[in-house]
C-alpha cells in the first residue's frame, strides 16, 4: 500500500521523470499535488504496471489531482546538459508548470536540487512508496510513450512504438543498419563498439 504523504503539509508534490536510459527522444518529467482522500486500486510505480493500466490511470489523476505538470526535455539539450541535469531540469519544469506552488516536494531517486525555496526530500524507490511519485511516473511514461508513439511513424525500423528508445537489440540493430536520427541522444553510448571506433 502506498503512503499518501511524506510531509505534515498538505501540498505535497511528488515528481518522477521517464526516459533517462533511453538512446533516442526526449526525457519526460511530471509532477503531481495528489487531495489527501485520493486512491486508486492498482495506483503503482508506473514499472510495475501494463501499458493498458497505465492508460487508463492517466484520465483519472489528470481529473482528480489538485494539480500536475508534465515536460519534456528534448534529445538536444540532453547532449548539452547530461541526463542527470536533463531529469532535474524537467522536475524543475514540471514543478513550475502545476497551478498551486507545493509546500514540499518528494522526488524519486537520490538527486535533487533546490526549488525555489521549497523543502524537499529525494527518496529512493519513491514511485514505490508514495502515491503522488507514482502519479507522476505514470504520467511521464505515458506522455513519453505517446510521443515515441509518434515519431515510430517516422522512423519506423527502429520499432520506437515497442521499445520506446531504449537500447534493446533490436533497436540497436537499426542504429547498426540505418544509422542515427535527428531523435537520438548523440552523447549516449548507441553501439556497444562505439567504444572502438578506429580514429
Amino acid at each position: 500500500m502506498l503512503a499518501s504523504n511524506y510531509s505534515n503539509f498538505s501540498l505535497e508534490a511528488g515528481t518522477d521523470e521517464a526516459g533517462r536510459g533511453c538512446l533516442s527522444g526526449p526525457v519526460v518529467a511530471a509532477a503531481v499535488i495528489l487531495p489527501k482522500d485520493f486512491t486508486h486500486p492498482f495506483l503503482n510505480d508506473s514499472k510495475q504496471l501494463s501499458e493498458k493500466k497505465r492508460e487508463q490511470l492517466k484520465p483519472f489523476i489528470e481529473q482528480n489531482a489538485l494539480a500536475y505538470g508534465v515536460s519534456f526535455v528534448w534529445q538536444e539539450e540532453v547532449d548539452k546538459i547530461n541526463v542527470l541535469q536533463a531529469s532535474i531540469t524537467g522536475m524543475h519544469r514540471s514543478i513550475e508548470m502545476l497551478k498551486i506552488q507545493p509546500e514540499f516536494i518528494i522526488v524519486d531517486g537520490n538527486k535533487f536540487k533546490d526549488y525555489k525555496n521549497i523543502p524537499h526530500k529525494t527518496i529512493v524507490k519513491g514511485d514505490a512508496k508514495y502515491l503522488s511519485i507514482a502519479a507522476a511516473s505514470v504520467l511521464a511514461k505515458t506522455y513519453r510513450d505517446a510521443y515515441m508513439q509518434k515519431i515510430h511513424q517516422e522512423f519506423p525500423m527502429y520499432n520506437w512504438q515497442k521499445n520506446k528508445g531504449y537500447p534493446t537489440k533490436e533497436h540497436r540493430e537499426a542504429i547498426r543498419q540505418f544509422g542515427a536520427t535527428n531523435y537520438h541522444r548523440k552523447t549516449f553510448k548507441l553501439l556497444p563498439e562505439q567504444i572502438k571506433l578506429k580514429l
